[in-house]
């Protein structure tokens, strides 16, 4: 049998068909969300960022090796919080058949995971980037911390505490706003709430663009990145192989893929040290090393304030001697970032790095290192896009600890497996959820997941992959042997092709 967690199957079919139980009986959920981070960016993932808080849930839980998102924030959120595919509720569109996208509004019957927690005691909190329809008050959370700046870590322009704007305090940095309402929120749970169990959602908005970060998070960095980015990547690689991770081979670099969209104008903005292909570190100018060696040091620091605030967020629950009973997930909403641009209040070239008035991307170079040992970045969806870190830890019912599951999962499935933990069974929705919980034993049997953003289409059955880019042809890959998609099988297996395409 396949590495994943065990919880007794007859505690889960008990659980399932008796009455409900207590609310006091039903664990706490906290789920946290990081934004454009890419599959080997963590420690405990292959990477050289330090993140100890999020290791320790790694070595003490499980870790998942293909565990997918929808490619992009908008679609993730939906599929996360809903149980359906972006496409079914109008959050995304499919194929050549236009339909929703980031400013779309589902229908009145796909509802979120609040709505059918509520019922069974839990109160819901939510910290974080939002980036779904309606608003979080309105769609079941009891209270909320609401991010709708997506362009400035330390002077957003857009915050909401519950239904009112919310004035940001001197000093404000987004990442440790977000752990500090999620704090305040288990505090005022513990306080007035104490008997009942608790969902908490924290989405923290890093290390999405612009790369901004606290300067001694970029200082405690230092000069890691000064090798460049050919020599991280074959580091995380051999890395990832020790840990078990990935089998196969390493992806080629993609010289020649650039960001997902054009504003190639604004290069001129950001100067002469930008470049937006992953061309061989060596044939940079001492200029672009250096620009390019800043922009990879804040990223990294976003992610270690991600992960300080996470361990504050945990000392927290453990002070509310909840944490052995509480399930924790931890995910990004799509692979690392390729793209390249200035918005907000755009780029000050004479700013420091990292800073308030300055706005860089992470771009193609480092994203193909962030995504390692992958193609492709966020929107496109092969495994660089698509595929996500993601962490399970609950004490109280793990018995692997530090264990990987190569078990496929999506998060589709997130819905469901919350439901089945909090033991609460939907009843009879309008259209049936297509994920399945992660502890259900159906989902270690062969299973089609499928992907369309923008034109980029994958569709994936057992071991089988296919994918194709807007202008491109359906590749085909054995991802029991190739994760990283690097031998194209399309002309050698031409029926396998035509029958998964036309699933």
């Amino acid at each position: 049998m396949k590495p994943r967690l065990y919880i007794s199957i007859l505690f889960l079919s008990g659980l399932l068909m008796m009455p409900p139980a207590g609310a006091s009986e039903r664990p706490n959920i906290l789920l946290i969300l990081v934004d454009d981070m890419g599959y080997s960016d963590l420690g405990c993932y292959g990477g050289e960022i330090d993140t100890p808080a999020i290791d320790r849930l790694a070595s003490n839980g499980l870790r998942y090796s293909q565990f997918y998102n929808c490619a992009r924030c908008w679609p993730t959120r939906a599929a996360l919080m809903s149980g359906y595919y972006p496409q079914q509720i109008n959050r995304d569109s499919v194929m050549d058949v236009r339909g929703g996208g980031g400013g779309s509004r589902r229908p009145s019957w796909a509802r979120l995971l609040p709505d059918y927690l509520k019922p069974v005691g839990y109160r819901s909190y939510h910290s974080g980037k939002w980036h779904i329809d309606g608003k979080p008050t309105g769609s079941g959370f009891d209270s909320s911390f609401y991010i709708g700046d997506q362009c400035r870590f330390f002077s957003p322009k857009t915050l909401f505490k519950d239904d009112n704007k919310y004035k940001p305090k001197e000093g404000f940095y987004a990442t440790t706003a977000v752990a500090d309402h999620a704090i305040d929120f288990l505090k005022e749970h513990k306080l007035n709430h104490a008997s009942r169990p608790f969902f908490s959602f924290v989405a923290f908005t890093a290390p999405h663009f612009p790369l901004q970060a606290l300067p001694e998070d970029i200082a405690r960095v230092g000069d890691r990145y000064k090798v460049g980015w050919n020599v991280i990547r074959n580091q995380r690689w051999q890395r990832l192989q020790k840990m078990g991770l990935v089998k196969g081979s390493l992806s080629k670099v993609e010289y020649n893929q650039g960001p997902p969209y054009d504003f190639s104008k604004q290069l001129t903005v950001l100067g002469d040290g930008e470049v937006n292909r992953p061309v061989p570190w060596d044939t940079l100018t001492q200029k672009q090393k250096q620009f390019q060696q800043d922009k990879m040091t804040i990223h990294a620091a976003m992610i270690e304030r991600i992960d300080i605030e996470v361990s504050r967020i945990i000392q927290q629950v453990k002070a509310m001697n909840a944490f052995e009973d509480t399930l924790i997930l931890f995910l990004s909403d799509n692979g690392a970032s390729a793209e390249l641009m200035v918005r907000g209040d755009g780029h000050d070239p004479a700013a420091a790095p990292g800073s308030a008035k300055s706005y860089l991307c992470l771009g193609p170079g480092w994203s193909t290192t962030c995504n390692t040992p992958f193609r492709k970045h966020k929107t496109w969806t092969h495994e660089g896009g698509s595929c996500t870190p993601f962490i399970v830890h609950w004490p109280e019912k793990t018995t692997e600890k530090g264990e990987i599951s190569q078990t496929p999962g999506h998060v589709i499935d997130l819905l469901p497996t919350i439901l089945d933990v909090a033991g609460v069974k939907a009843a009879n929705p309008k259209v049936p959820f297509p994920g399945l919980s992660l502890f259900n034993p159906e989902i270690e049997n062969e299973r089609s997941l499928w992907w369309s953003h923008e034109g980029n289409n994958a569709l994936r059955q057992g071991d089988w992959k296919v994918v194709k880019t807007p202008k491109g042809k359906w590749e085909l890959f054995n991802l029991a042997k190739d994760r990283a998609e690097t031998e194209n099988l399309a002309a050698q297996y031409p029926e396998k092709v035509m029958l998964l395409e036309t699933l």
